[in-house]
């Protein structure tokens, strides 16, 4: 058993190749083989937002905080809001992130298979945040 104290662990800025605007994630916790789990929590700024992407086990977001967005490739924009839980299917591409003027906090917990537990694609464009076109 470990226990990890709340505020052990230092924020850090997202990376501004994998997210547009002020992205803090906070890590949680990351399991030691064989188990392969991680999870953060991760505050986006309004219209902040992660590049497309997938996971190839898939990726489990549940909002504590404001208001988001989350689209899959092909799909509608969808708001969510706290204590909504998006899951997010293996291999399936999507982004996340914050309402127009509304930050968004969730936690993110997804697997890692092979080493890897994402995959990133390109910048979701500011014409597929406003129309919701993929």
């Amino acid at each position: 058993m470990e226990i990890k104290r709340a505020g052990s662990q230092s924020s850090a800025k997202a990376p501004a190749e994998h997210f547009t605007g002020t992205v803090r994630i906070d890590p949680q916790f990351q399991m030691a083989d064989p188990a392969r789990t991680s999870a953060g929590i991760v505050t986006f700024e309004p219209c902040a937002r992660s590049d497309w992407h997938t996971h190839p086990l898939g990726q489990t977001l549940i909002v504590t905080f404001g208001c988001g967005r989350v689209q899959r490739w092909g799909g509608p924009i969808e708001e969510i809001r706290p204590g909504d839980i998006v899951m997010i299917a293996p291999a399936e591409k999507h982004w996340h992130g914050a309402a127009p003027t509304t930050a968004m906090t969730h936690i993110a917990i997804q697997e890692s298979l092979d080493g890897r537990n994402v995959d990133w694609l390109e910048k979701v464009t500011d014409e597929q945040y406003e129309s919701g076109k993929s």
